[in-house]
C-alpha cells in the first residue's frame, strides 16, 4: 500500500517536539558556482544528524501496545540505525540494529548511545537486511524497515511539506536517492501540491540500483563498487518506493566519489557545514552539471554523520583537487645545499611547506641520494602551476603526487 497525502499530513500533525523543521538556506556560493537560485534544506542539522529520524519517530508512534512489547529490530549502514535507536528509547522499547562490519565506528557508538543491541553483520546494507529479517521473524520483534514502507514514506515526505511553505515558488528539487523511501514521500507531497515542480534524483555511481531499475523497468540488483557514500549504498530499491519513484520523479542522475568531495569540503569551507558524503550527493551534481541555470532550486542536504577520519581525508582531497595543496616526490643529489634549491623555489613561488618527508634507506633509492617527499601549502592552481614550472626549469627530478 502506498501512503497518500492525507498520511504525509498525519505525519507532520503527529511529530511533536522531537522533530525539528529545518531551516532552507539560502546560499548566494552555490548559487554563483551553478547559476541557479540555490536554497540548501538542513537534514543535517535534525535530531540524530539525519532525515532518518522522521520515518522511524512516526512508524515507531504508530505501533501497536502489543507490538511494543515485542520491541523492534531494523537494518541500517548508520542514520536508520541512530533514528530506531532514539525513537525506541523514547517509547522505551527493545531494540535490535544490525549494522554491516564496516560501518561508521562513529554511527555504531552514536546508535548503542541511544540504547540499542548492536549486531554487526554483512558488509551492506542487504546483508545486514537480511539478518535482520532473519531476528524479526524469530523474536516477533516489528521490523522497521529503512525506506519500504508507507509510514516511513510519509513521514519523510514531511520534508516536501516544508520546502513548500519555505519556498512555494520553488522550480526544481534535488535529493539522494539509495532505497528511495526519502524520495518516494517528497514526491508524493511535492507533487500532490505542484505537479509542475521538477524533481531529481541522485544516486553514487557506485550503487545505481533505482537508475538502473528505471532504465529497465523492473527491480534490478545494481552496485557495489567501493564508495565513500554509504547512506545511499542500496542494491536493490524498495517494491513500494520503486513504484512510486518510477510514476513520479521526473529523472535520476549519478555521481561519483569525487564530485562528492569537491561538495563536501566547499560546504565546509564556505557555509560551515560539515554534511557526510550521502547527504551531500545532490549538491554534488548540482555544482559538476550547473543543470539549472536561472532556475529556483532546493538541494536536500540530507545527513551530517561524517567519520571524523574520512572528514581529514576529505579536506586534503579537496584541497589537492582545488590544487591548494600540492605533493612532491623529488629525487636529490645526497649533498648539502641541495634541498636548499628546492626551498628556494618554494619561497619564489609564496609557497608554505606543510610536511617534509626525508628518505635516503628505501630499496628505490640509489646509493649517494636521497628522496624527499613535500606537501605544499599554495593559494590555488595557478600558483602550483608556476612552482612546478620553475621546479622542471631548474631540471629538479619529481613525480607529481596530488
Amino acid at each position: 500500500m502506498n501512503p497518500s497525502y492525507d498520511e504525509i499530513l498525519k505525519a507532520n500533525s503527529l511529530r511533536g517536539n522531537e522533530i525539528k523543521k529545518t531551516p532552507l538556506i539560502h546560499s548566494p556560493t552555490f548559487s554563483d558556482l551553478t547559476k541557479s537560485d540555490v536554497y540548501l534544506k538542513a537534514e543535517f542539522r535534525q535530531k540524530t544528524g539525519s532525515f532518518k529520524i522522521r520515518g522511524a519517530y512516526y512508524k515507531i508512534k504508530s505501533l501497536s501496545d502489543e507490538e511494543k512489547k515485542h520491541g523492534v529490530v531494523a537494518a541500517s549502514a548508520g542514520n536508520h540505525a541512530q533514528g530506531v535507536a532514539f525513537a525506541s528509547s523514547l517509547e522505551k522499547i527493545p531494540c535490535t540494529i544490525v549494522m554491516p562490519k564496516n560501518a561508521s565506528p562513529a554511527k555504531v557508538a552514536a546508535t548503542k548511545g541511544y540504547g540499542a543491541n548492536v549486531i554487526l553483520e554483512g558488509i551492506n546494507y542487504d546483508e545486514s537486511s537480511a539478518k535482520a529479517k532473519e531476528i524479526a521473524q524469530k523474536s516477533g520483534a516489528t521490523m522497521i524497515h529503512a525506506f519500504d514502507d508507507p509510514q516511513i514514506m510519509a513521514a519523510q515526505g514531511v520534508i516536501g511539506l516544508e520546502i513548500l511553505d519555505d519556498l512555494p515558488d520553488v522550480d526544481e528539487v534535488y535529493l539522494p536517492i539509495g532505497g528511495g523511501g526519502l524520495a518516494a514521500g517528497i514526491l508524493i507531497a511535492i507533487k500532490e501540491k505542484n505537479p509542475h515542480i521538477k524533481v531529481v534524483g541522485i544516486q553514487s555511481r557506485s550503487f545505481p540500483s533505482m537508475y538502473e531499475s528505471l532504465k529497465k523497468g523492473s527491480i534490478t540488483a545494481s552496485g557495489g563498487a567501493r564508495t565513500i557514500a554509504d547512506g545511499i549504498s542500496v542494491k536493490i530499491p524498495g517494491q513500494l518506493t520503486f513504484a512510486i519513484i518510477r510514476e513520479l520523479i521526473d529523472k535520476i542522475v549519478l555521481v561519483d566519489d569525487t564530485e562528492i568531495t569537491k561538495a563536501m569540503f566547499l560546504l565546509m569551507e564556505r557555509m560551515k557545514f560539515v554534511v557526510e558524503p550521502a547527504g551531500a550527493a545532490s549538491l554534488a551534481y548540482l555544482i559538476s552539471k550547473k543543470p539549472a541555470p536561472g532556475k529556483k532550486v532546493v538541494v536536500i542536504l540530507a545527513g551530517g554523520n561524517v567519520d571524523m577520519y574520512l572528514l581529514g581525508q576529505i579536506v586534503d582531497k579537496g584541497l589537492a583537487a582545488m590544487g591548494r595543496l600540492l605533493k612532491l616526490s623529488i629525487l636529490l643529489p645526497d649533498r648539502p645545499g641541495a634541498f636548499k634549491e628546492i626551498v628556494d623555489e618554494i619561497t619564489l613561488a609564496n609557497a608554505n611547506i606543510v610536511e617534509v618527508v626525508h628518505d635516503r634507506l628505501s630499496s628505490n633509492i640509489n646509493a649517494g641520494s636521497a628522496g624527499v617527499t613535500l606537501s605544499l601549502e599554495t593559494q590555488g592552481k595557478e600558483q602550483a602551476d608556476l612552482l612546478i614550472e620553475a621546479l622542471q626549469k631548474k631540471n629538479i627530478q619529481f613525480t607529481l603526487m596530488t
